[in-house]
This record gives C-alpha cells, structure tokens and sequence, in this order.
C-alpha cells in the first residue's frame, strides 16, 4: 500500500498559475441552486478539472459568502464566475458565444452519460465550447431552459431515488467531460 503525497509532491499550482493555465472547454451554469455549501462544492469540482467558468444564476448565491468557502477552500477565488439574475438570458448569451448547452436532466430524449462520447454524432461538440446546466435542487432545470438547450444529458440511476446531489451530479459529469475533452480533444 502506498503512503499519501505530501503538498509538495502534489504540485499544486497557485490561483495566479490556475487563472493564466489552459482551461477545459467547458462552463458549469447553476440553475437557481439554493445550497451554498453546493455551490462551493461545484466550485471546487471546477478547480480540480480546471473548468473556464462557473455562472451562478437567480437564487445563486455569489462569493464571498461564508458558507461557499467553507466548501469551495479557496476555488471561489481560482474559478472565474458571472452572476446572472435570469439563467435563460445566460444560456442565450452563451450560444451566441459559440457554446452547445447541455442541461444535466432527466428528459425523455436525454443521452445517457454513459454512452457519451465527443465523438458521437448525437453529442457534437469537437471544436466548440460546451456548458453545462444544472438545477435546483427540488425543481432540476427549469422547464423552459430546456428548448433553449442543444439536448440534455442525464445520469443513469438504478436506484429508488433516481436523483442526485446537484453537487454530487456535477462532480460526476464535470469528470466524465474531463476524461472526454482532455483526452480526445
């Protein structure tokens, strides 16, 4: 059995290196997420796959909030984050960027996170941005933001409760786009 790395042996870039490295292709967009502590925990999820962004949008909380560096330990400062008061006007904005927006949800046509491929013609992201959208933690992705997504990308569940945290979800997905984008880009 191995022994832990020290900090030092971990190489941890410092939030100055992390602002000015390269950034994974993609932008976590949080749809009315009430939990600070899930914010926080999706901002550090971010800091660990080096995401380029982070919107927090309606009931979002913003840093600096007590109770999203209690999760996020300091990725709140590393991952850059926009504030939008309507989450559709975000998803508008970015399309018009060049982004294909995909809700995290569980919709009749959803494609499954498990056969998810870069590569797939269903999912065709190679040479563009991507964001990602997760919602509330009662309501998911509001309903009418679903049109305004190029699909939608649900997580396959064989329990009774077939819902996830929404920070539990994100960190699940953002890894699965990691292993994608990085590796096959």
């Amino acid at each position: 059995m191995g022994r832990k790395l020290s900090m030092e042996e971990l190489h941890r870039i410092s939030v100055q290196e992390f602002k000015e490295a390269e950034k994974l292709p993609l932008t976590v967009v949080l749809d009315n997420v009430r939990s600070q502590n899930n914010i926080g925990s999706v901002f550090r999820t971010g800091d660990a796959f080096r995401v380029e962004r982070i919107c927090l949008c309606g009931i979002c909380s913003t840093p600096p909030h007590r109770d999203i560096h209690k999760t996020a330990l300091g990725a709140e400062d590393s991952v850059d984050w926009t504030y939008y008061e309507e989450t559709a006007d975000c998803v508008r904005e970015l399309k018009t960027l060049g982004y294909k927006v995909y809700a995290i949800e569980q919709v009749d046509d959803s494609i499954k996170l498990d056969n998810l491929s870069v590569l797939n013609s269903q999912f065709s992201i190679l040479n563009s941005k991507m964001a990602i959208v997760f919602g509330n933690e009662v309501e998911g992705v509001q309903d009418e933001l679903l049109p305004l997504c190029d699909g939608s990308i649900e997580i396959p569940q064989q329990g009774t409760k077939h819902s996830l945290n929404v920070s539990c979800a994100a960190a699940i997905v953002m890894w699965e786009l990691f292993k994608e984008l990085r590796i096959k880009k």
